[in-house]
């Protein structure tokens, strides 16, 4: 991941016990999501789909600053529990923030670029099963 220029590793995975540490950030992301009044929010198992983590949350809010709001309270909370700091892009202009804690991957969006971008739809497509692909 590129932040102004630079590259930057994606954030380890927890070292507390693998599924039970993925299992608690995620309870703890979805609901201060809930919290924040954010919108449209979908979560999407991507255990074995991708090294990235183990799952992956997509959400709304309402407007830039909305955005930011729900944003830095999930980052507050995952520091007030314990799971460190996690990576943060895209804080500043509140469009799209993407927040990494190395097992759950937060995408929160403003509406309309949500839409354009729509990568729920990429990550939660039905895998082909029987077929082969030449």
């Amino acid at each position: 991941m590129h932040t102004k220029g630079r590259a930057t590793a994606p954030a380890p995975k927890s070292q507390e016990r693998g599924a039970d540490a993925a299992a608690r950030a995620l309870e703890l992301v979805l609901a201060s999501l809930e919290d924040s009044k954010a919108e449209d929010v979908v979560s999407i198992d991507i255990t074995g789909k991708s090294a990235l983590g183990d799952h992956m949350v997509v959400a709304s809010g309402r407007s830039t600053r909305h955005v930011t709001a729900i944003c830095e309270h999930i980052i507050s909370d995952l520091k007030d529990e314990g799971f460190g700091n996690a990576r943060v892009e895209g804080l500043d202009a509140g469009d799209w923030v993407l927040i990494d804690t190395g097992d759950i991957i937060v995408h929160v969006f403003r509406p309309e670029v949500r839409a354009f971008y729509n990568i729920e739809k990429m990550w939660s497509a039905p895998e082909l099963e029987g077929e082969t692909i030449h």
